[in-house]
C-alpha cells in the first residue's frame, strides 16, 4: 500500500535575492527577502558595497579639500551635500557668509533639488511600469540644470563650488538669464512628468496603498525629507531651523496624509514647484556684492570645538558633526545620512506586499548608496 509522504504538501518560503547588481535596486545593494509565493514575509537589506571612507579620509585633508568628498557621498545633489559641510566649517570658525553667496548657494541647491526629483521621476516612473517617457522627460530637464552647473562650476557632477565664508568664485555675468532659461524648461517637464504619472491608471493601481507606514512609525525609524512628510508629519529643517535665506521668502512645505508610495512620489512632485517658487524669489532679491568675507586667510584654522550641523536635502536630513583640536582639518567628520535613516523602514514597508511591490517600496525611499554607505 502507497502512503503519502509526510511532506508532499508541505510548502516552505524561499529566500529571493535581489543585487547587489540589479537595475531595480538604484546602486549598489542588495536585499534578500523571504517570500511565500508572491508575498514578502521578511526583508534583509545589505549595504557597504560603495563604502570609500569618505569621513576618515576628510580627517586627512584640509578644510577645502574636504568638499570634494562631500559631492562623492550625495552624487546626485553635490550642491546640498557641500553646504552642510561648508556650513559646519563656518560655524566652528565663526565665519559670516556675504548675503550675496547666501542667495547664490540658495538658487543652486534649489535648483539641485529639483535636478535629483526628476531623477527620481525617471528611475521610479519606470519602476513602476511605464517604460522609457518617464526616464526620458526626466534626465531631459535635468540635463538643462546640469548644463547650467557646468557653466558655473566647470563639472557636471562633483562641482567642489562652495567655499567656507561662500563661493570659490562669483557666478557668470548671465547668471540670472540662464537660470531663468533653465526654470522655464524645468515647467514645463515638471507638466508633463506629472501629466504622465499622477493620473495615469496604471501608475495609481501599482503606488497607491502600497508600502503604508504611519507617521509613528517613520518617526521611531528616523526617517526625514519627503519620505516622512508624506506619512503626515510636517517636518522640514528649511523652516524649523532656517539656515541661509529661507525665512526671507514665501514658501510652502509640502506633506500628505496616506504614508503610500504614491504619497512619496507626489510630495517629490509638488516640492519641484516650491522649489521653483523659491528659485524665482531668489533671482529677484539677488544683488552684486562680495562672494567671501573681505578677510578670509589662505589656509583657514579653525579654533578647538565641536558642531552638528544639519539641512534639509533632497532625500531628507544631511548632517554634519564635526570636531576640531584646532588646526587646519578635522579631528573628527561623521556624516547623518538621510538615506540610511529612511532605508531602516524597508522591511516594515515591505511585509505584507508582493515581490514586484516591494520593488516600488525600494524605489519611493529614493536612496543613494554613495550617501548610505560613504
Amino acid at each position: 500500500m502507497v502512503t503519502e509522504s509526510a511532506h508532499e504538501f508541505e510548502t516552505r518560503d524561499l529566500l529571493l535575492n535581489v543585487g547587489p547588481q540589479h537595475p531595480s535596486t538604484h546602486g549598489v545593494f542588495r536585499m534578500v527577502m523571504q517570500v511565500d509565493g508572491e508575498v514578502v514575509r521578511d526583508v534583509i537589506p545589505y549595504v557597504g558595497y560603495l563604502h570609500r571612507g569618505a569621513e576618515k579620509l576628510c580627517e586627512t585633508m584640509d578644510y577645502r579639500q574636504g568638499i570634494g568628498f562631500m559631492d562623492r557621498t550625495e552624487y546626485l545633489a553635490s550642491m546640498n551635500a557641500e553646504l552642510s559641510y561648508v556650513m559646519a566649517v563656518e560655524a566652528i570658525a565663526d565665519l559670516q557668509v556675504p548675503d550675496r553667496a547666501q542667495w547664490i548657494r540658495m538658487i543652486l541647491v534649489e535648483l539641485n533639488r529639483i535636478s535629483s526629483h526628476l531623477m527620481f521621476m525617471g528611475a521610479f516612473g519606470v519602476d513602476a511600469g511605464i517604460i522609457g517617457t518617464p526616464m526620458i522627460y526626466g534626465w531631459r530637464e535635468r540635463e538643462a540644470i546640469i548644463d547650467l552647473f557646468e557653466e558655473i562650476t566647470g563639472d557636471r557632477m562633483m562641482f567642489a563650488y562652495f567655499r567656507p565664508g561662500g563661493l570659490a568664485w562669483d557666478v557668470p555675468t548671465n547668471f540670472a538669464a540662464r537660470v531663468q532659461e533653465v526654470i522655464a524648461a524645468v515647467k514645463q517637464g515638471i507638466k508633463d512628468l506629472d501629466g504622465l504619472l499622477t493620473y495615469n491608471e496604471v501608475f495609481l493601481a501599482r503606488t497607491q496603498g502600497i508600502g503604508v507606514i504611519s507617521a509613528a512609525d517613520a518617526i521611531d525609524f528616523g526617517m526625514s525629507g519627503p519620505s516622512i512628510r508624506a506619512s503626515g508629519v510636517h517636518l522640514d529643517i528649511r523652516r524649523d531651523e532656517p539656515y541661509l535665506k529661507y525665512s526671507e521668502i514665501d514658501w510652502n512645505v509640502i506633506t500628505a496624509t496616506e504614508g503610500d508610495v504614491f504619497a512619496r512620489y507626489n510630495c517629490r512632485l509638488q516640492e519641484m514647484w516650491e522649489s521653483v517658487r523659491m528659485v524665482e524669489q531668489c533671482l529677484d532679491r539677488l544683488e552684486p556684492g562680495l562672494i567671501m568675507p573681505e578677510k578670509m586667510p589662505r589656509m583657514l584654522r579653525t579654533p578647538p570645538g565641536e558642531v552638528y550641523v544639519r539641512t534639509e536635502a533632497p532625500r531628507g536630513e544631511y548632517g554634519i558633526y564635526l570636531v576640531s583640536k584646532g588646526g587646519n582639518r578635522p579631528y573628527r567628520l561623521k556624516v547623518r545620512s538621510a538615506c540610511l535613516s529612511n532605508l531602516q523602514a524597508l522591511k516594515q514597508m515591505s511585509v505584507g506586499q508582493y515581490v514586484a511591490d516591494a520593488i516600488l517600496v525600494l524605489g519611493s525611499i529614493d536612496i543613494v548608496l554613495g550617501e548610505v554607505d560613504r
